[in-house]
């Protein structure tokens, strides 16, 4: 198996702690005033709120962190890495282009869509076949991860739609998505050793 650099285990590893530490912060600063089951997680990052920082700051350091584990995890098929590295860019886009405080923002809206589509996609084009593969990179696992998150954003979007906790389901989502990465991870290190010297993928 082509090696994975130890360095992508904090990179994978960090996006999850990065992203919810983040809203959780965010949300404190903003205060009673902020409700995380009904308002999303963008609200945090407009700009002249008290949390625009930090959130945003998460937002980058998010982007990073996939664009670092997208080029170090190197047993995963070359379409899913592109497409982790893609969602690394949408959440750097997210930064750039924030929602504002009150109203849509178009730029924001396009950006924050690609990055769910293409983090929810990733995993099942990173699949690989055979029996010498991590089994995080093994079609089934990948399909379901995928299918997954894409009921998550589906559940977000009527959540929206209905305004009813859009908040709520776009935690749960990003959640997911941010935590497959290094799931994919730690299946490659535990991988056994003479399963990896056979597969050359």
């Amino acid at each position: 198996m082509r090696s994975v650099p130890k360095w992508v285990l904090m990179s994978s590893g960090c996006a999850p702690v990065v992203l919810i530490m983040g809203w959780a912060v965010s949300a404190s600063l903003q205060g009673p005033s902020y409700d995380p089951a009904v308002q999303t997680i963008s609200v945090l990052a407009a700009p002249g709120g008290s949390s625009y920082w930090v959130m945003t700051a998460a937002f980058i350091t998010l982007g990073i962190c996939h664009l670092l584990t997208a080029w170090g995890l190197r047993p995963a098929a070359p379409a899913g890495r592109a497409a982790l590295a893609a969602g690394g860019v949408a959440a750097l886009a997210v930064a750039l282009f924030p929602s504002p405080s009150s109203g849509g923002s178009l730029p924001h809206g396009s950006v924050a869509v690609v990055g769910f589509v293409v983090l929810a996609v990733w995993p099942v084009l990173a699949a690989r076949r055979g029996h010498a593969v991590p089994w995080a990179l093994r079609p089934f696992p990948s399909l379901g991860a995928t299918a997954v998150m894409a009921l998550g954003a589906a559940w977000f979007l009527a959540e929206l739609h209905q305004q009813g906790a859009p908040g709520a389901a776009e935690r749960a989502v990003t959640t997911i998505q941010s935590v497959w990465p290094f799931t994919v991870v730690l299946s490659c290190f535990s991988f056994p050793r003479s399963a990896r010297d056979e597969y050359r993928g």
